[in-house]
């Protein structure tokens, strides 16, 4: 069955909304600068409201050690997702200090995108077309390649489907594609769940 994670909420609501969805992962973006980023503080609600059953996900672009395993430390996040530039030795020290799952996304641009993500020594990597703008890359490049991956970028309830047919992803990844003006909408997330369920029964 296809891993699902919705990514980028913002507000116990949005926790809410997830509890009755119910998919595998949710994603808290901490990186800076970026519209559904979000305070440890705010993050604690938002993991207080999200049913437990369910791990947070933890996104970050080039951050300290420090601040990934204080979060980890407070039980808000149980996956690391890094989006910038972390190599295999940061990925080895943000092993030695956490027992945190670690997600290493990748933007796919060209082949050697997706040579540079068969060797990352992260537990999974994410294959996106952007940085959370919906933007999808060029799937082609997926031909050939060798590891487990969660799908990101331009992803909606049709798009996933045939994604998921064609090149069976590990998982999927949605923000953008769950959201009216900006929000998270509680029809769109169950949509895009049922997509997913029915494309993996």
């Amino acid at each position: 069955m296809t891993k699902l994670k919705l990514c980028g909420m913002i507000t116990g609501q949005d926790a809410a909304f997830c509890n009755q969805v119910q998919p595998d992962l949710v994603g808290i973006v901490f990186a800076p600068g970026r519209k559904r980023t979000v305070t440890p503080e705010t993050a604690a609600k938002i993991r207080r409201v999200l049913d437990r059953s369910i791990p947070a996900v933890g996104v970050f672009i080039d951050a300290q050690l420090s601040e990934i395993t204080a979060l980890a430390d407070r039980r808000i996040i149980d996956f690391a997702q890094l989006h910038g530039s972390e190599d295999n030795a940061y990925i080895s020290e943000l092993r030695k200090r956490s027992n945190l799952l670690i997600i290493k996304a990748f933007r796919v641009q060209s082949e050697a995108d997706i040579l540079n993500a068969e060797r990352s020594d992260a537990d999974i990597v994410l294959l996106d077309g952007g940085a959370g703008e919906g933007k999808a890359f060029d799937w082609s490049h997926l031909r050939d390649f060798r590891r487990p991956f969660f799908l990101a970028g331009g992803l909606d309830p049709v798009r996933v489907k045939d994604a998921i047919a064609r090149y069976a992803p590990y998982g999927v990844d949605v923000s953008s594609g769950i959201e009216t003006d900006g929000r998270k909408d509680p029809e769109k997330m169950q949509a895009f769940v049922n997509a997913v369920r029915s494309a993996g029964a």
